[in-house]
């Protein structure tokens, strides 16, 4: 599947993607019943499929988990019903980084989680969700929709028996919560913090020992002192599980995090068991929670980081030589998995060239507006 099918519907948004979705439904297929992977039902005549979908994210962040939610939502109301997808948090059904495990083997039919969970699997997934100092949200949609990253990927995912769909993005993300001040590099080394993905990647080569935590269970690690930092997303979602009371200093940008993409993982076997009508559906639903959920984080993150500052918290940015050397890492971790990997080579090299060229336009009239307007209020 194309992702750039996704893109009118996803610029549509809102109520435009709803009317989108309805008007790209073929009506009900008088087809013989197909055979589908996992338990799901052919929707021949009356009949009507039921699939679970296994979230990595717990149900108390109703912003990142709410992508389901809508999704699930959406293909029951386009298809009266019919197609009703049952959403599960993370730890009911599977554990929540073994989400793409899950959907590859059938247990699942479908999947919500973020790639990067998955580089143990092979480093390239990283591309679907996001890496250090790469794209913006936009620039990470362009890419994948309109730039070709999707095809690229499409392939990757093949391997694994499943196709994926952008499921939403957090927008840029803050840079963590640390018990202590983080002056520079030095203050760095042996410090126990969860992060995933090649962000995680970079950390351990800067000194850091790194962990990869469920959002679920972060907070009693953090408390406990069995980790001395972590990131998550940014102010709406780390507010609600608590952060602040854990840790004082609030470190910002999420240079590991610019615009991470979340993902559907669909089985393949039981989206080919699917009438075109509920594959459309699904398609549509898709598009419609993907923006939803950036909507939703760019309307609650600035009342959430005014309360958590409210409350003490102290926001402090990252010194520059962490910025320099956490870069200089990252490309330098970038060029060695090119070096093994033809595959993975080929993915970054076709990432990198449209990241210069999308810099190269954003740095224009969106940076200069920014530095103008935004310190102004």
């Amino acid at each position: 599947m194309k992702r750039r099918e996704f893109l009118s519907s996803v610029l549509a948004g809102g109520a435009g993607l709803a009317a989108a979705g309805v008007a790209g439904c073929e009506g009900p297929q008088p087809a013989a019943p197909q055979p589908s992977a996992g338990g799901a039902a052919p929707a021949v005549g009356g009949q009507s499929v039921r699939w679970r979908l296994a979230s990595s994210f717990p149900r108390s962040l109703d912003t990142i988990f709410g992508s389901a939610d809508v999704l699930a939502d959406r293909v029951r109301a386009l298809t009266g019903g019919r197609f009703d997808i049952k959403v599960y948090p993370a730890g009911e059904l599977v554990p929540a980084l073994q989400v793409l495990d899950a959907v590859q083997q059938g247990t699942v039919q479908i999947g919500q989680s973020a790639s990067y969970y998955y580089i143990g699997k092979n480093p390239a997934l990283a591309f679907d969700t996001c890496v250090p100092f790469g794209m913006t949200a936009r620039q990470q949609a362009a890419w994948l929709l309109e730039g070709g990253g999707a095809a690229l990927l499409d392939k990757l995912f093949a391997e694994f028996n499943v196709m994926s769909m952008p499921a939403g993005n957090t927008g840029s993300q803050m840079g963590g919560w640390f018990k202590r001040e983080i002056g520079g590099l030095a203050d760095l080394k042996g410090l126990k913090m969860r992060i995933p993905g090649i962000g995680g990647e970079v950390m351990g080569k800067l000194g850091v020992s790194v962990q990869v935590i469920a959002g679920g269970d972060i907070f009693p690690a953090l408390e406990t002192g069995a980790i001395d930092a972590t990131e998550w997303v940014g102010p709406y979602d780390d507010e609600k599980l608590g952060f602040h009371k854990a840790a004082n200093f609030y470190y910002y940008p999420g240079w590991w995090e610019p615009g991470p993409s979340l993902s559907f993982y669909i089985n393949r076997d039981a989206w080919a068991g699917l009438p075109t009508e509920f594959q459309e559906a699904l398609r549509s639903a898709a598009a419609e929670a993907a923006t939803t959920m950036q909507a939703r984080y760019d309307a609650q993150n600035p009342p959430a980081l005014a309360r958590l500052l409210d409350k003490g918290v102290q926001m402090r940015p990252f010194s520059e030589d962490i910025m320099v050397g956490a870069r200089e890492a990252a490309f330098q971790i970038y060029a060695d998995h090119s070096a093994r990997d033809p595959q993975y080579r080929e993915i970054f090299e076709h990432w990198d060239a449209f990241r210069k060229d999308s810099f190269r336009w954003f740095s224009t009239a969106e940076l200069a507006y920014a530095q103008f307007s935004y310190p102004r209020g």
